[in-house]
C-alpha cells in the first residue's frame, strides 16, 4: 500500500492587516530562533562525537522545524492579499466580518472570518474556507442558515454582523 496522498486543496490567499503583522512577527521571532539554536547547534557539535549527543541531535531537530516553519511562511506571504478595506455593502457578510449566530437552543456565538493563516482556537475566529463561514457569506442579518457537519445538521440564525471588532 503506497503513502502517497492527494496534496490538500490551497487555502484563500487573503488575510487581514492584524494576521500579517503577527506573520511578520513570527517571522522576525523565528529568525531571532534560528540564529540562537545554530550558535548551541555549534557549540554540540565541537563536543565531539556527534552520535550519542544528545543536545548536538536536539538542536538538528529543533534547526529542522524553524527551518520547515521560516519556508513555509516565506513562501506564503508573498502570494497573500491584505483585505484592509470592508466591502461597499456592509449588512452581508464578507471576508472580516464579525458575525453573531444564534443556534437552535438560544446560545450566541460570536466568529470572525479570517484567513487560513490567522484562525485560532478560541477566539472565535474560523477560516474563509470553513464549513460554517462558506454557508454565512453573501448572507444577511435575519436569514437562517444550516450545513451539515459529521454530527448532523447545524442551523443558525444572523442577528448581527459588522465589520469593526
Amino acid at each position: 500500500m503506497s503513502r502517497w496522498r492527494p496534496p490538500s486543496p490551497k487555502s484563500s490567499p487573503y488575510i487581514t492587516p492584524e494576521g500579517y503583522r503577527a506573520l511578520e512577527a513570527e517571522l522576525r521571532a523565528l529568525d531571532e530562533r534560528r540564529r540562537e539554536t545554530v550558535r548551541h547547534l555549534a557549540a554540540a557539535a565541537a563536543e565531539g562525537d556527534r552520535s550519542e549527543n544528545a543536545e548536538y541531535i536536539y538542536r538538528k531537530k529543533e534547526l529542522r522545524e524553524i527551518d520547515r516553519r521560516l519556508g513555509y511562511l516565506q513562501r506564503r506571504m508573498p502570494t497573500l492579499t491584505i483585505v484592509s478595506r470592508p466591502p461597499p455593502v456592509s449588512d452581508q457578510i464578507f471576508f472580516g466580518a464579525w458575525v453573531t449566530l444564534e443556534d437552535d437552543s438560544g446560545n450566541d456565538h460570536c466568529h470572525r472570518i479570517v484567513g487560513a493563516d490567522e484562525t485560532a482556537l478560541g477566539t472565535g475566529w474560523i477560516s474563509v474556507d470553513a464549513p460554517l463561514a462558506q454557508a454565512l457569506l453573501k448572507r444577511k442579518v435575519d436569514e437562517e442558515i444550516q450545513f451539515v457537519t459529521g454530527e448532523g445538521t447545524l442551523r443558525y440564525l444572523i442577528l448581527e454582523v459588522r465589520y469593526a471588532p
